[in-house]
């Protein structure tokens, strides 16, 4: 179903840093980048409130919008870059030179941003809109160029605006990408002071030469880039036009139900253990535990007409940041990708029976104990095991992290009071996020069909109920 309201382009525009601020660079990509040639690109929408007119906006506030995003990029300049993709045996690359811009598109629209925003379900289609969309890929001397970054600002006069953000994930992983957004947010909200960037440890770092490859993934890597670009299409990523119905809610575990989760899960995770080991039920360990469990009984119907084996194997993925966990430490300033992926399984039967939530804390506190120590191992390991799990067709993904503090992004209008990972449209992910107005609380969304949504509210409702 269209969304009932309109909206209406005002600009088009282009934003470069400042001219001769940076020199032409190439930055080669690690085997931390290359994997995410497969992804779609990542995309999220902030929401602020702006009781001005649009005429206040377009002559008040965006001068002020570009011009801080222009000063950011001077310092994030990968974003404005392009991506070269060079057929094989050559090597993906990043390529800036001086002049390079980001499209930003200035909108209007009728919207109810309030119902747009809500936690309750609604029409994944409402949102798309006000999604940024990367523009699509060039030819240049036999190399494919991909655009890295977007941006639409849509206004709700008098209301509201939103800010739309894609990115294209070999350039920056959530950590890298939200520093930028931070910095940008945080020159908006000065006019343009940027003293802060003179401290070198407020600045991205973009040495890749830090990356070390003592296991040789580069090369394993690359094969996966190779066949990737012979065999090229167009990614229209999740906000085209989908042809499964689906809506899209948000989940808030309040301080005092983590605390009660915790100990609940604590004191079974003791009686239902025969070792000694000590894990540690954290936050992030209740929160998905709950939301796993959740996802799984909610398609209970939909498995068991079509699925008797309890032996079958469930998975659980998690992006866990390397840059203190490796050999080679990397500031937390570090710009690109640095992730390796968490995976857990665990038996179907196990995670349906009556004591499914435990099965599922205990398996996500190993992981996370583990990847403390081992999270290089994992990044190595990362390509095969993450085929073995979407091939299974039975996996549920996270999206975003509480750390990554999405919630202190103001740009002089205040905090959000409301953003989305769009990206999760696709299915099989939830986005996390700390909870914007209680401390200790989370905030979890996802996109389900409709009957689907249902069954998990329900199922969610019920476990709370519990404890």
């Amino acid at each position: 179903m269209a969304p009932s309201y309109t909206i209406e382009i005002l600009d088009n525009i282009h934003v470069s840093a400042p001219a001769g601020s940076v020199p032409t660079t190439t930055l080669p990509l690690t085997y931390f980048d290359i994997p995410w040639f497969h992804s779609a690109p990542m995309q999220s929408l902030f929401f602020y409130e702006y009781p001005h007119p649009t005429s206040h906006f377009m002559q008040t506030t965006l001068p002020t919008l570009k011009q801080s995003l222009s000063l950011a990029l001077q310092h994030f300049f990968p974003l404005a870059a392009k991506l070269m993709c060079p057929p094989p045996p050559l090597k993906p690359y990043i390529l800036y030179t001086d002049g390079d811009s980001v499209p930003l598109t200035i909108a209007e629209s009728t919207a109810d941003v309030n119902h747009v925003k809500a936690n309750y379900p609604r029409d994944i289609k409402l949102l798309h809109p006000f999604v940024s969309q990367l523009p699509p890929s060039t030819m240049s001397d036999g190399i494919r160029v991909l655009p890295i970054m977007a941006f639409k600002v849509t206004v709700f006069p008098n209301i509201g605006v939103c800010i739309g953000m894609a990115h294209n994930h070999v350039a920056a992983d959530g950590c890298a990408f939200m520093h930028f957004v931070r910095s940008w947010s945080s020159l908006c909200e000065s006019k343009g002071d940027s003293t802060f960037l003179d401290d070198v440890s407020q600045r991205p770092f973009h040495n890749r030469d830090a990356i070390k490859d003592p296991a040789g993934c580069n090369d394993m890597t690359m094969k996966g880039y190779w066949h990737w670009i012979s065999s090229w299409r167009e990614n229209l990523g999740p906000t085209k036009e989908m042809t499964v119905d689906k809506v899209r809610a948000t989940f808030i575990l309040t301080r005092a139900q983590i605390v009660k989760l915790k100990q609940w899960l604590t004191t079974q995770c003791k009686n239902n253990s025969n070792d000694v080991e000590q894990l540690h039920i954290s936050t992030f360990v209740v929160t998905c535990s709950i939301m796993w469990i959740c996802m799984i009984k909610s398609q209970d119907s939909e498995i068991s007409a079509n699925d008797y084996d309890d032996d079958k194997f469930y998975y659980f993925l998690f992006a866990v940041d390397c840059r203190s966990r490796t050999e080679f430490p990397l500031p937390v300033t570090y710009f690109g990708n640095c992730l390796a992926p968490g995976i857990i399984r665990a038996k179907k039967g196990e995670l349906m029976g009556e004591n499914g939530m435990v099965t599922a804390a205990k398996a996500i506190a190993r992981k996370v104990k583990e990847m403390e120590s081992e999270a290089l191992k994992e990044a190595e390991k990362g390509p095969s095991n993450l085929e073995e799990m979407f091939r299974s067709g039975h996996y549920v993904g996270i999206s975003g992290s509480p750390k990554l503090r999405i919630y202190d992004m103001d740009f002089g209008w205040g905090r959000p009071t409301k953003m989305e990972f769009i990206h999760i449209d696709d299915g099989g992910s939830l986005s996390l996020a700390e909870c914007r107005d209680e401390p200790g609380g989370m905030e979890v969304s996802l996109a389900l069909s409709k009957d689907q949504m249902d069954a998990f509210t329900s199922k969610f409702e019920e476990s709370l109920k519990v404890f």
